[in-house]
């Protein structure tokens, strides 16, 4: 165990490095109390996959229920927003050379209905997945992995305690609590699997159904409202008595590695993620975000894998799809960030992961003096690539053909960073657990040149890879 940054009194904040554990290994330790929270970076990725963050026993707990802010269970009279940018100021940290990524701070969801907060829309759908608009866990201690350099850090705050003896008792005790879970997380038993057949999953749309919203978005491109929309169904199944969270996660976690994986236990939900897409990245004023659009699935057949990454890449449609969200997310980041800084470094880039090959783009810019996290999500918020564009009339579109709510589907899980960073996924390839139900959306962009049938079988394709991973149980 190495010290590496001593906390001061400007900055409480110890910085311990450990010996290294790759973060699969523990996911049978993992806790299942509310608030654990572990960002998992699955698929191997020099950039996108090398930081890890796993923290829990919060002690903090900030939700948004019907526009409605509640700390640890006292309502609150400010806005959503307002209130929560209060909450990360209370416990702020300075951020130094040399840090790793991840610094403890607030972390969870952001619901897809979350965007009523920043902008007009209809009123949620009865149906469906009733999530909060926001859930957040504020955690005082974190493991954070560093898998590019095989570094395991142990960060401890000491907050909330604000008298400087207590903090520190603090700080010192909750390091030495995680250095103790970590000398005995190897000793976990491995978690039953759960095995569903494929025809246990039900779609609240079906084919037909599916089809007939593809051809009305196509309707409404032809009249001009949008260019380009999102439509997604949802599948749900039935869970087995006495289902196992860990279980359930580590072989979604196998069939489809990603580079910005989730295991979030809510309140009344758990979430398990394998995203593939982040949705809006902040360290020291640096903005970036890494839209999806194009897809194909891959092959067994290197020469038919290599073939069908081709086409995506040569494909007018996809390519099309993916230049009009990159416009539409310059605009979005031009809201917040200084002049003149928004950039398109990659445009359309293959990306390829375990059922499917992406064209991926990425935005940056530079987030202009005063603005913060909170300011960047709104401007954002949800993200283009799972909405369409124009995003506003889009969504409405979205609320009129799909039959359910969306819930944490194509929000955002994210890690706001007492340093004021800030780290989040679109929440896609998400299962939701509520109960015994569990549900995910897969859905894709619509536009003039989508053909219905086509555009259900992209559902299934991005579908197909939770389905296995419970198929073989």
């Amino acid at each position: 165990m190495t010290l590496i940054r001593p906390a001061r009194a400007d900055c409480p904040l110890r910085i311990d490095e450990t010996d290294w554990r790759a973060p699969e290994t523990l996911v049978a330790a993992l806790p299942t109390a509310p608030g654990t929270v572990f960002l998992d970076s699955a698929m191997n990725h020099p950039d996108l996959g090398r930081w890890s963050y796993l923290a829990f026993d919060p002690f903090g707990h900030f939700v948004v229920r019907d526009g409605q802010a509640v700390w640890n269970g006292e309502l609150l009279a400010e806005a959503p927003i307002d209130a929560l940018r209060l909450q990360l100021r209370r416990y702020a940290l300075a951020r130094e050379p040399g840090m790793p990524s991840y610094l403890p701070g607030a972390s969870g969801y952001f619901s897809y209905e979350a965007g009523a907060l920043f902008e007009r829309l209809p009123p949620p759908r009865a149906t469906g997945p009733a999530a909060p608009e926001i859930e957040l866990w504020f955690h005082d201690a974190a493991l954070v992995f560093d898998r590019a350099e095989q570094r395991l850090f142990i960060i401890s705050t000491g907050w909330p305690e604000t008298d400087r003896l207590q903090q520190a008792n603090r700080r010192e005790a909750r390091a030495a609590w995680l250095r103790d879970w970590l000398r005995h997380a190897g000793d976990a038993a491995s978690h039953p699997h759960v095995r569903l057949p494929r025809d246990a999953w039900r779609s609240n749309m079906g084919r037909r159904v599916y089809e007939d919203a593809v051809s009305r978005t196509r309707e409404y491109i032809l009249a001009g409202d949008v260019f380009q929309a999102n439509i997604a169904q949802r599948f749900s199944t039935t869970l087995p008595a006495g289902w196992d969270a860990i279980g359930l996660y580590d072989q979604l976690r196998k069939a489809n590695p990603a580079t910005f994986g989730a295991f979030i236990t809510g309140a009344d939900q758990t979430l398990l993620s394998m995203s593939p897409e982040r949705f809006l990245k902040l360290r020291d004023g640096q903005v970036e975000t890494r839209p999806i659009k194009g897809t194909r699935g891959r092959s067994s057949d290197e020469a038919e894998d290599r073939r069908l990454g081709a086409e995506l890449i040569a494909s007018e449609k996809d390519r099309a799809e993916n230049v009009m969200i990159v416009d539409l997310l310059r605009n979005d980041l031009s809201r917040v960030s200084m002049p003149r800084t928004v950039n398109v470094p990659i445009l359309c880039d293959l990306e390829s992961y375990a059922a499917v090959h992406h064209l991926v783009s990425v935005v940056t810019s530079q987030l202009r003096d005063g603005a913060d996290a909170l300011d960047l999500l709104a401007a954002c918020f949800p993200g283009g690539s799972v909405t369409g564009a124009p995003k506003i009339r889009a969504m409405e579109i979205i609320h009129e053909l799909e039959p359910d709510r969306r819930g944490v589907y194509c929000g955002s899980i994210a890690h706001l960073g007492f340093d004021g960073s800030l780290e989040s996924n679109i929440a896609i390839r998400t299962l939701v657990c509520a109960g015994r139900e569990a549900s995910f959306h897969a859905g894709g962009g619509i536009t003039l040149l989508s053909d219905p049938a086509a555009e259900h079988e992209e559902t299934l394709i991005k579908a197909e890879r939770v389905f296995a991973a419970f198929e073989a149980g």
